[in-house]
């Protein structure tokens, strides 16, 4: 059984959020940051709570850890040594492997992310900017009561118009493959896949392997505890706008373009069950919209192309260990939205996501490295992720077709890596055990 009382609740629910900031922090004193914490226990909502009251929220809080901010919490060396390497070596550290070269190195990276002194992160979503606006001057007034604890930076959080369903700045849908976890009370929708142990995502229960091994200590911090991959990635739409007027003549071959490109139309509907037009009312039907597979429907990718984003993502049946590489995304859109048909302006808009995971090594640094930015993925050759790959220009996107392929050269970049970090997402009772630490 899930102990529902002590998961932090983002592992768990989505919330009906149309805002929300994301507060990154700095410990400069100890006792500060355990005061910090202290005050954000009772603010902090298990997924048991969420799920009892998310009709009448109106914001959801959580908190999170850099591997340096624990140590800077107090946790002892001899703990500290026993998280993985990856988390402690940190998402900067790895950023050769992650892909985060060129514009996208560290060294371009905002808001302090990069820095060593990144120790904690406040995640708020809240159901509209006036409770958001509340919850930020609550916390401005508990940093300033809690001397060393600094705001290194936040991100404010927006919902793209319109609200009826949840899209990126591309207008892409957003939220329709996620895997679910044995004991959630979730559903799996069509094509979703059987529900996952729930120690491919929270540590301390069993996972697709048997019982977890070389866990975090002591249990208490670990347990129902888990680790979250950030990434804040610009969308560059002018860009991404232009390319489309530049391989489709009409506004139809345009959005076929942009169809191919990841995989589904961006009213969700898949290329696998919709290959010729779009068909919105299949793209917003969540028992039809993932009820397919890739070796038996679309083997050759004639509908949806081997490199696309979504076959990218998730290779389905035609990938090995597929249970051991699913991950849970939560996150929003950040920046206005560019008026449709107005060239790039400058402002910078995207998306701020989390990756959520047992193991970043096997999961999220995999898919990474292997299904965003493997040039020879699925055999291309030349080719990475078109939507969020690693892009200097030289790169291209094959649309298989008969008699002759499409083969768009020079694929430009329509992300930018802003910003990273890998965090430590404790349980309740863990939160408690930091705030005590002498």
């Amino acid at each position: 059984m899930l102990d529902l009382d002590d998961i932090q609740h983002i592992l768990l629910t989505r919330t009906p959020a149309l805002t929300g900031q994301y507060e990154f922090v700095s410990f400069r004193d100890r006792a500060g940051a355990k005061a910090w914490v202290t005050a954000l226990l009772d603010k902090v909502q298990s997924a048991a709570e969420t799920e009892s009251s998310v009709a009448t929220s109106k914001r959801w809080v959580t908190v999170a850890f850099t591997w340096s901010g624990l140590r800077a919490l107090g946790v002892d060396e001899g703990s500290l040594a026993t998280f993985p390497e990856e988390f402690k070596q940190g998402m900067v550290a790895r950023a050769a492997m992650l892909g985060d070269t060129g514009v996208n190195h560290p060294d371009n990276w905002v808001g302090g992310l990069a820095s060593p002194d990144l120790h904690a992160i406040a995640i708020l979503f809240a159901r509209d900017a006036v409770e958001r606006e509340r919850c930020l001057s609550e916390h401005q007034k508990l940093l300033a009561q809690c001397p060393g604890v600094e705001l290194l930076s936040s991100l404010d959080l927006e919902a793209t118009p319109p609200f009826d369903h949840a899209h990126d700045h591309f207008g892409y849908r957003d939220r329709l493959s996620q895997p679910v976890i044995e004991g959630s009370g979730d559903v799996p929708t069509p094509g979703s896949g059987a529900p996952l142990k729930a120690g491919e995502f929270i540590l301390g229960y069993p996972d697709e392997d048997g019982p977890q091994q070389l866990l975090p200590q002591p249990e208490i911090l670990s347990r129902n505890g888990s680790f979250l991959a950030y990434r804040r990635l610009q969308e560059h739409v002018g860009t991404f706008r232009d390319f489309l007027a530049q391989h489709g003549k009409t506004a139809e071959e345009q959005e076929l373009v942009a169809a191919k490109l990841m995989g589904r139309w961006r009213s969700g509907a898949p290329l696998v069950l919709a290959p010729e037009q779009d068909d919105p009312a299949l793209g917003a039907d969540m028992q039809r919209n993932n009820d397919f597979n890739f070796k038996e429907m679309d083997p050759h990718g004639y509908a949806m192309p081997l490199g696309s984003h979504c076959r990218r993502m998730n290779p389905r049946d035609t990938a090995h260990n597929m249970n051991r590489r699913r991950m849970i995304r939560r996150g929003a859109t950040y920046g206005p939205p560019l008026a449709p048909g107005a060239p790039e302006d400058g402002v910078e808009r995207g998306i701020a996501a989390f990756v959520i995971c047992a193991s970043l090594i096997r999961q999220f640094e995999f898919a990474q490295n292997v299904w965003i930015n493997d040039k020879n993925f699925h055999e291309l050759g030349n080719e990475r992720d078109p939507i969020i790959g690693t892009q200097d220009g030289t790169l291209e996107f094959k649309i298989p077709k008969r008699p002759i392929r499409k083969r768009i050269t020079g694929l430009p970049a329509f992300t930018t890596v802003r910003g990273g970090a890998y965090f430590f997402l404790p349980g309740l009772r863990a939160l408690r055990y930091l705030s005590t630490l002498s």
